[in-house]
């Protein structure tokens, strides 16, 4: 099946998508970078790359140190994170609607899956 992909464009160099924000909502569902890199296939490093990209488009952190607990502490989201993943899944949703009858079109053009469909 088709799929659309949405990559929002601030400025040279300032982007936010599919891949950021997945890694938003793995820190999230985790509790650490390290965690919802690793979820994604990704080093620490790579994962705090992106989140620092994220930082500074936004002028301010999207994520908070956690302290304590038997091993330490991890991250959450602040409110601004969780905002982005929320805006951005708002938008994907109706992009979705909006663009359906065109993917469904897109689709039919492609031999595979005219073969499949009948």
């Amino acid at each position: 099946m088709t799929a659309l992909s949405i990559r929002i464009d601030f400025g040279p160099g300032h982007r936010l998508g599919p891949g950021k924000i997945a890694l938003l909502e793995q820190i999230a569902a985790l509790g650490s970078i390290a965690a919802g890199g690793r979820a994604l296939g990704m080093s620490y490093r790579r994962a705090w790359e992106l989140v620092d990209e994220i930082n500074q488009i936004f002028g301010q952190p999207v994520l908070m140190p956690k302290t304590g607990g038997r091993k330490g502490g991890g991250a959450a989201l602040t409110p601004l994170g969780l905002t982005l993943i929320s805006r951005y899944r708002a938008i994907e949703r109706a992009a979705m609607v909006a663009a359906e009858s065109h993917m469904k079109a897109l689709d039919a053009e492609i031999p595979e899956l005219r073969a499949g469909s009948g």
